[in-house]
């Protein structure tokens, strides 16, 4: 039988974490079906789904516990395949934030998101310097699932508002499937 494990990694940053982490997956016949990693600051962060069959598992727990001993930090997670049920009948949306950067931002779109029952699939933010000047533009980029109360012309109005009030362009699109 196949378990379900969410194991998330962070160390120092060097040339073949990801090659040294995959290979003790694949050396216990585990899978990565989904994955995040990407560098933050000096570190390295990998988040990762992994599927591995119930007779394998002790084995790869030990493996990747061998990680601690080269400075990473670790943690392992079980879970079940699939999107879950809770969502089946909710709107999907795309949801773009650009503008000058400053704090408080992804704090202040997910909290009215939060306000209105969405729920965050996913978030990936940045910061990139502006065509023009020394500025930095932030940058995000979300998947939500909106309830089937919330529309797409009452969501999308109410987080043009926030955007005014925090100076960033919001767009918010369907996801179609």
């Amino acid at each position: 039988m196949q378990k379900q494990l969410v194991i998330t990694l962070t160390g120092e940053d060097r040339v073949g974490i990801v090659d040294d982490v995959t290979k003790i997956i694949l050396a216990n016949s585990g899978n990565v079906e989904s994955s995040r990693m990407a560098r933050l600051g000096g570190l390295f962060a990998m988040l990762m789904l992994v599927a591995v069959a119930e007779e394998q598992l002790a084995g790869l727990q030990a493996a990747l516990d061998s990680l601690r001993s080269q400075g990473f930090e670790l943690s392992t997670r079980f879970t079940v395949r699939g999107v879950s049920k809770k969502f089946e009948g909710w709107h999907n949306f795309q949801i773009d934030v650009r503008g000058a950067d400053h704090e408080g931002i992804i704090h202040d779109i997910t909290h009215h998101l939060a306000q209105q029952g969405v729920s965050v699939e996913s978030i990936d933010t940045g910061t990139e310097d502006a065509p023009f000047g020394a500025m930095k533009l932030f940058v995000m980029s979300a998947t939500v699932f909106a309830p089937p109360s919330l529309s797409l012309p009452v969501l999308q109005e109410e987080l043009e508002e926030v955007g005014k009030q925090l100076n960033v362009d919001v767009n918010i699109q369907p996801i179609k499937h």
